[in-house]
C-alpha cells in the first residue's frame, strides 16, 4: 500500500503536496461564511442529492421508454463502476489520513462533518461518483438542453463542500473528479455506441 502523508517527498510531488495543504487551509479556515457553515454541511449528504437523481431516472424513463430504461441502467452501473474504482481499488492501493483525522493539523482545522470516515482520503468517492455522473449525463443528455452542462457545477459544489467540511484535501477531490470523468466517459460512449444518442426533439416528433 502507497502511504502518501509518510513524508519524504521531494521536488515536484514535495510542491503538490504544500499547495494542496495550502489551498485546504483556505477553502477549511479562510474562505467561509455562516451561510456556507450551513449550506455545505446538507449539500454533501445523500439526503439532499439523492432525490435529483432519482427523479432524472424517472424524467429519461418515461420520456425514452425503452431507451430510458437502458440510459437509466447505464447511468445506475456508471454509479457502481465509479464507486468500487475509488472505494473498493483505489483507497485500497493508497492511503491517505483525512483532515479531520490528521493529528499535525487537528488544533487549525474546523471539521463541520458530523463524522469522519477511517477510509482512506484519497480519492475522494464523492467526487469519483459525481464526476463519473455528470459527464454520462452530460454526453448524453447535452443535444436535450443546453443546460444540462450545468451538471458540473452541481458535481463541483457537492465536492468542495467535502473539502469546507474538513474530510477531504482539494488534491483528493481533482484526483476523484478526474478518474470518475474518464469513467463516465467511458460508459457514456458504450451507451453511444449501443443505443445512440438521446434528443427529446427528434424522439417526440418521430413519436407524435
Amino acid at each position: 500500500m502507497i502511504l502518501l502523508d509518510s513524508g519524504g517527498h521531494s521536488g515536484f510531488l514535495h510542491r503538490i503536496s504544500e499547495a494542496d495543504y495550502w489551498l485546504f487551509s483556505r477553502i477549511n479556515q479562510d474562505w467561509t461564511n455562516s451561510f456556507f457553515d450551513t449550506i455545505f454541511i446538507y449539500l454533501r449528504e445523500a439526503e439532499f442529492w439523492v432525490p435529483f437523481y432519482l427523479f432524472l431516472l424517472v424524467f429519461i424513463t418515461l420520456n425514452f421508454k425503452a431507451k430510458g430504461w437502458w440510459w437509466s441502467l447505464s447511468l445506475i452501473m456508471t454509479a457502481i463502476i465509479s464507486d468500487l474504482t475509488s472505494s473498493s481499488l483505489i483507497k485500497h492501493l493508497v492511503f491517505r489520513l483525512r483532515p479531520c483525522r490528521n493529528p499535525a493539523i487537528a488544533d487549525n482545522i474546523r471539521v463541520l462533518a458530523s463524522y469522519c470516515p477511517v477510509s482512506s482520503s484519497f480519492t475522494s468517492s464523492h467526487a469519483c461518483n459525481h464526476f463519473a455522473l455528470a459527464t454520462f449525463i452530460f454526453i448524453t443528455l447535452h443535444k436535450t438542453s443546453r443546460w444540462w452542462s450545468l451538471i458540473y457545477a452541481w458535481a463541483f459544489f457537492i465536492c468542495y463542500a467535502q473539502v469546507y467540511v474538513g474530510v477531504h484535501y482539494p488534491m483528493d477531490i481533482v484526483c476523484g473528479a478526474l478518474i470518475g470523468t474518464l469513467i463516465g466517459y467511458g460508459t457514456s460512449r458504450v451507451f453511444h455506441h449501443q443505443f445512440g444518442s438521446l434528443n427529446l426533439q427528434t424522439y417526440n416528433h418521430t413519436h407524435a
